[in-house]
């Protein structure tokens, strides 16, 4: 199982396995569980997850995060264009599309969304291959529960650049919901509110639970809502200040004033939750000035007040789009890191008549531990755990076809079950019509070759399909001669044809072949390195110095230095040539110690001569009698007493 987001300024990754009757969650190769989904791009060689994250700061225009917010969206979106005033990286329009531009190996590349998100799939790919020692081929990913079906069809997309095919889309609040019901498992119908408020997006669902029946009744939100607008708004609030009190500068001119600043922004509101005040404080900001902006709870709360309320709306109209009171709701679970904010809690408590609001699973964790539940059924694995799991979801927008006149007419309302099959009929509207486009959410499909007849005689049959995965599949045909078109629908003029997936996974593998030659290239490095170390190390011990000849010391100890500086400044050193070098470093070492022990030699022949002329003094002395040469080696006798 994989999972997108559970952040608040920076998105997270998180990964499961079920295996011995039970989920794990997955720690990176940095030992933690949570991976930041941020692509850096740097000279030779891609960082993901962590590495990237701290790269940011450094170099923010190649550092690329929060494409859970473009995904499946056009670029003239006004959220998209909302956000490319915050974002410190490059978003270019290419017809439609948005793409992301960034500087690679000395060149200009620009890419879709997908792709970005493809690299992080791959890197959490590798970290449960890692784990398992195997291959993974499969996976539930989970999407946040507004997403459109352009949104959901581009992460369906993503994951197969990254080599995955993809199970089952799961919402994430239905996601979370199994997490929590499966931890408090009742015999008894319960109706629970799951609040996922996150990073980038705002969910908000409503189901009732029993024994293992997870049954959605709506769901609402916005996937433009999220602890990350209130990390911008908090910038803007900042540069407000800088800017009255220093003239008119202005640090967004700035992309790493702007990134400093964001990440001193997410961590004074992570302090709000805990303390009454704080201070968002950034040395030499701008132009070597420093920014100081003191922040109290009060004013915080006060700030996004609007925030807050508009999370609210969406719990009371998914309530009434469930048909149900706030008192029949038994539980109200939180999930995403932006529920740790105390307002948001109690306006909760607050409006369900100060009822506990349940804070029992990790809130960044609990939508990966539902999911990872869900793999396990849809595998076929069979455990107790799982073995009652039900999962009904629903579509969370309308969907229908425009009839003349522009107005829309609805094929599948919203908050239906899926998956669903609808049926609806349309008439032509003119006299000997040849065509009828039958226009759908996001695509359209030209009915072609329409018999020859007065207005409203020609009937149309419209079918819409939406699978497991909330994809729509749309077929219509003319009633008397059963002529047919269908299509999927996507986001039609922005979606990835099959040659541009094809072309991207021949990217993709060639990314992960430099990549790999890059690890193995640095490896290498490190490995000549670290020998070099350990030489000089050794030059310098007092064993050696006394005995190895100085001169030759010196000479090797120049060698190592000049090697290092090597290392240092040739940034087109291959594998090859640092695995050389290391063979020069090791007869070099070799013949250290081939001086050495010949010292050692010289110096045990010495003694050994000695020693030896000392036994032959001895030996000679042991064959004299009792004459002159024993008289002279023997003790005086003492003198008698007086």
């Amino acid at each position: 199982m994989l999972h997108f987001d559970g952040g608040d300024c920076w998105p997270f990754s998180c990964v499961g396995v079920f295996q011995c009757g039970r989920v794990d969650i997955i720690a990176n190769d940095q030992g933690i569980r949570l991976t930041p989904s941020c692509v850096a791009f740097i000279d030779k060689k891609r960082l993901i997850g962590e590495a990237a994250k701290n790269y940011a700061v450094m170099n923010p225009t190649n550092t690329v995060f929060n494409v859970k917010r473009l995904i499946g969206r056009s670029f003239d979106d006004k959220a998209v264009q909302g956000d490319m005033k915050h974002w410190p990286f490059k978003v270019v329009k290419c017809g439609a599309i948005p793409k992301i531009e960034v500087q690679h190996c000395g060149e200009t590349k620009r890419f879709v969304t997908e792709e970005i998100s493809s690299m992080v799939l791959s890197k959490m790919k590798q970290t449960a291959e890692t784990y398992l020692n195997k291959k993974i081929k499969r996976v539930v990913i989970t999407v946040p529960a507004y997403f459109n079906i352009s949104q959901r069809q581009a992460t369906i997309d993503a994951a197969k650049l990254a080599g995955l095919k993809v199970l089952r889309l799961i919402n994430e609040p239905t996601s979370a919901a199994i997490a929590y019901g499966m931890d408090k498992r009742s015999d008894r119908q319960r109706n629970v509110l799951i609040f996922d408020w996150g990073g980038g997006t705002f969910d908000v669902s409503v189901m009732s639970t029993e024994k293992g029946k997870f049954d959605v009744k709506a769901v609402g939100g916005d996937t433009h809502l999220g602890g990350e607008d209130i990390n911008s708004l908090l910038v803007d609030h900042c540069v407000e200040v800088f800017k009255q009190k220093h003239q008119g500068k202005d640090p967004t001119t700035n992309k790493n004033s702007v990134s400093r600043l964001r990440e001193a922004c997410e961590k004074a509101k992570r302090e709000l939750s805990e303390a009454d005040h704080t201070d968002i404080e950034v040395a030499a900001l701008f132009e070597g000035i420093d920014s100081t902006v003191t922040l109290t709870r009060a004013r915080f709360e006060q700030m996004f007040s609007d925030l807050f309320n508009r999370t609210m709306e969406a719990v009371k109209s998914t309530l009434s789009d469930a048909k149900l009171d706030k008192a029949d709701i038994h539980d109200i679970v939180l999930v995403g890191g932006s529920t740790r904010i105390p307002k948001v809690q109690k306006m909760l408590q607050d409006f369900f008549d100060g009822r506990e609001v349940k804070r029992s699973i990790n809130p960044d964790e609990a939508v990966a531990y539902g999911a990872t539940l869900l793999a396990a059924i849809l595998t076929g694995t069979i455990s107790q755990v799982t073995e009652d799991l039900m999962l009904l979801e629903v579509t969370p927008l309308s969907l229908g076809v425009e009839i003349r006149g522009g107005v829309m007419s609805t094929v599948i309302k919203r908050n239906t079950r899926i998956p669903t099959n609808q049926v609806a009929f349309y008439y032509t509207v003119e006299d000997n019509q040849e065509t009828a486009s039958v226009k759908v959410y996001e695509g359209e499909r030209a009915m072609a070759s329409l018999p020859l007849a007065p207005r409203g005689e020609t009937k149309v049959k419209v079918v819409f399909k939406i699978d497991e995965n909330g994809i729509l599949h749309v077929s219509a045909m003319e009633v008397s001669t059963g002529k047919q078109n269908s299509i999927t629908i996507t986001n039609y003029k922005g979606r990835l044809s099959d040659e541009e997936v094809e072309r991207m996974l021949a990217d993709a593998k060639k990314f992960r072949q430099k990549d790999e030659k890059e690890r193995s290239r640095m490896a290498a490095k490190n490995l000549l390195v670290d020998h070099i170390y350990s030489i000089k190390k050794k030059l310098e011990s007092e064993e050696i110095k006394q005995t190895t000849p100085e001169a030759y010391r010196q000479d090797i100890l120049a060698m190592c230095e000049k090697a290092i500086k090597w290392t240092d400044t040739e940034k087109q050193a291959t594998k090859e040539d640092y695995e050389q070098m290391r063979k020069q470093f090791e007869n070099i070492s070799f013949k250290a110690q081939e001086d050495r022990n010949k010292c050692r030699r010289i110096e045990l022949r010495r003694l050994y001569s000695i020693h030896c002329r000392s036994e032959a003094v001895r030996a000679q002395v042991l064959k004299l009698g009792p004459g002159e040469g024993h008289a002279k080696l023997v003790a005086p006798t003492p003198a008698p007493n007086p």
